[in-house]
């Protein structure tokens, strides 16, 4: 390796550097492990670390290598997952206090899944409660914080995931989506999510939080590791009848193939509305980036955005309302005020009223991609109209505007949730405060391939995913 440092390796990257021999899977476990002891306190992003369990797996993947076995695509590299993802066996807290002692007995698919290409596992990350919040924090574990400034979010529900991956902790963690939880942490801390079409990926073994919004999906350093993660947790599922029996194309086979002749569709209001000078800029220079790497933008017009924010808000609250009816009744101060207060509500919700949500789904869908896609093979937009927010800003329990400050910074995921389509968040500069802009890419439905071919082209074009925050591995 060119550089000694395996830390400074993305996923595709120390995957070949440890199938090739040029590093071990031990020497990167142990690099991993030693820099989460020095960056845990401020960061806060692990729940649990797996130190032992690990490096034993890693010794056994060194042995594997050493024998001349047949080695999976991600053999011997170190991962960390949001702590939502069933592991039987092992606690799972749902960063919350009603399941801080859980345990449960089954694993998720998309972890079988991982542990079959040969990833190890590191431990389980900080999240919202219960995947609920789009900032990061969590009144049970702690906040978990930005790498980039302890002052600021990470974003959420996937803080943990987006930290880590930012903080060079390790290569790559599985997040969830419900309304911008891979995104905006994504956008946040600077790294790449991609939120998948809705049952692209198996949902069975995760926390369910919506069942009719949920996604499952990962974030790394790169588009390209991105696409070697999805194409490995995609698919079929015969312990989930909602995943998606369509085939899953080879996402890296074509990455390379750049964005002239595609065409990216820029909206004239809703996502461009209020955004703050820097983020503009970003937005500008990434849209002017792309067409000089031989795309063509095109201006459309979107449907109604408040109208999906208000139908999206009543699906999830009724359905996390059926999820935690039960607790809520019984345990309800085991609840952080912030979470409580959120879910509480859609026990009174109308079933009308959550039935004409659901019903106009459709409706706004064809609308969407008739409006987008008859004319465009993407649509990009900001992740966040401001900059990176700070925790005080965004505190629900000390800060009297602090909800509604939390809740603006998912104004432009969500809607893409509503419509159940594909979206990869990507770094696309920095704001004056010294945080990143994030940028999301939205495609047809079953159409990542698309979206990682975009971000791997415009990543080719530029460094912001390359930056190292202030706080990260090999930095010290």
């Amino acid at each position: 390796m060119s550089d000694t440092n395996p830390l400074h390796l993305d996923l595709v990257g120390v995957a070949e550097a440890i199938a090739g021999r040029q590093v071990s899977s031990v020497e990167v476990t142990r690099a991993c492990l030693e820099a989460a002891d020095r960056l845990q306190s401020p960061l806060n992003l692990y729940i649990r670390i797996d130190g032992d369990e690990a490096l034993a797996a890693a010794a056994q993947a060194d042995a594997a290598i050493a024998r001349g076995d047949r080695l999976g695509p991600l053999h011997g590299v170190p991962l960390a997952h949001k702590d939502m993802y069933y592991r039987a066996g092992r606690v799972v807290t749902c960063g919350s206090q009603i399941r801080r002692n859980w345990v449960a007995d089954t694993t998720a698919t998309a972890l079988d899944r991982l542990s079959a290409a040969g990833a190890l596992n590191l431990g389980t990350l900080n999240m919202a409660e219960f995947a609920m919040g789009g900032t990061g924090h969590n009144y049970h574990f702690g906040h978990c914080r930005n790498p980039w400034n302890v002052d600021h979010v990470p974003g959420g529900s996937s803080s943990g995931s987006g930290a880590g991956v930012a903080a060079r902790l390790f290569y790559g963690a599985l997040g969830s989506d419900t309304g911008g939880s891979i995104r905006l942490p994504a956008a946040f801390c600077g790294v790449t999510g991609i939120k998948p079409t809705q049952t692209r990926v198996s949902r069975y073994g995760a926390m369910p939080l919506s069942f009719s919004m949920d996604n499952v999906g990962p974030l790394a350093r790169s588009a390209r590791d991105c696409a070697r993660l999805l194409g490995i947790i995609a698919g079929a599922d015969p312990r989930d009848p909602t995943a998606s029996t369509l085939p899953v194309p080879d996402y890296e086979a074509g990455i390379g193939s750049g964005v002239a002749g595609l065409t990216i569709a820029v909206p004239t209001s809703h996502y461009l509305d209020n955004l703050h000078a820097d983020v503009l800029a970003a937005y500008e220079a990434a849209t002017q980036l792309f067409e000089r790497m031989g795309a063509r933008l095109v201006e459309v017009a979107v449907p109604d955005h408040d109208q999906m924010l208000a139908a999206i808000h009543a699906v999830i609250a009724v359905e996390a309302a059926a999820i935690h009816g039960p607790w809520l009744r019984k345990r309800p101060g085991e609840y952080s005020q912030a979470v409580r207060s959120r879910i509480e509500p859609g026990l009174y919700y109308p079933a009308t009223r959550y039935l004409e949500a659901l019903n106009l789904r459709s409706t706004i869908l064809a609308a969407f991609n008739a409006a987008v896609f008859d004319k465009a093979d993407a649509m990009l937009t900001p992740v966040l109209a401001t900059p990176v927010p700070t925790l005080a800003a965004t505190d629900a329990h000390s800060n009297p505007d602090g909800s509604r400050a939390a809740a603006a910074v998912a104004r432009n995921t969500r809607p893409i949730n509503y419509l159940g389509l594909p979206a990869l968040a990507f770094p696309g500069g920095f704001s004056s405060n010294g945080l990143p802009i994030g940028l999301q890419l939205v495609g047809r439905a079953f159409d990542e391939a698309t979206l990682l071919r975009m971000g791997h082209a415009y990543q080719q074009e530029t460094r912001w995913h390359e930056r190292l925050p202030p706080l990260a591995a090999g930095t010290e």
